[in-house]
């Protein structure tokens, strides 16, 4: 897993699940309709997750790091489909979910053609019309102070608009929240595609 050990107690804290619950979910969702079937890219310790499986009628869950999947689906597995899978390369069909969301975890992945490939991988397992909405963190002192030893490759707010278009999306927008500069994105498949 790509986070030192502080990051980890941290993001499986129940003062983390609180703060997504209050504050990160219900801004980086706002306005944005889901749909009935939605999948959760880079669930780690399952704080999102939570509280989209209260949500929606049916979430599946995508984890890289096997030990923490095993987690997920031992906490979760009865209420959500988990998977173990790298969200560069889903093991899902084309055109299957209504929305794909993920929450702070894009930083995590190493290279920014990885990142890249997972926004295709979204766009393609996207139905036409569907979203695709998040959340990412930005870079300040404590920030960077919680990620030494950590993978830490945070996205460009301006350049992600041309990074989501250039994966297939329309009807893109970033914006950056007012108080924590934490980035939130959206776009959409094209209903035509």
């Amino acid at each position: 897993m790509p986070m030192n050990r502080a990051h980890r107690r941290l993001c499986s804290s129940e003062k983390w699940a609180r703060g997504v619950r209050e504050r990160l979910l219900p801004w980086a969702l706002e306005d944005v309709e889901l749909g009935e079937d939605v999948l959760e890219l880079g669930s780690g310790y399952g704080a999102n997750l939570r509280v989209l499986v209260e949500q929606v009628p049916s979430l599946t869950a995508v984890e890289i790091d096997e030990g923490t999947a095993r987690l997920l689906e031992e906490s979760w597995g009865d209420r959500a489909r988990i998977l173990h899978a790298d969200a560069s390369a889903l093991p899902l069909p084309d055109a299957a979910f209504s929305s794909v969301v993920c929450f702070t975890m894009l930083h995590h992945v190493p290279a920014k053609a990885t990142q890249d490939q997972i926004f295709r991988e979204a766009f393609r397992v996207l139905r036409p019309g569907g979203v695709f909405a998040g959340s990412d963190s930005q870079p300040n002192l404590r920030f960077r102070l919680l990620h030494i030893g950590d993978t830490m490759n945070t996205l460009a707010p301006g350049e992600l608009p041309g990074r989501l278009a250039a994966a297939g999306f329309a009807d893109v927008s970033v914006d950056r929240h007012p108080e924590s500069g934490g980035l939130r994105f959206r776009g959409r498949r094209p209903a035509d595609s």
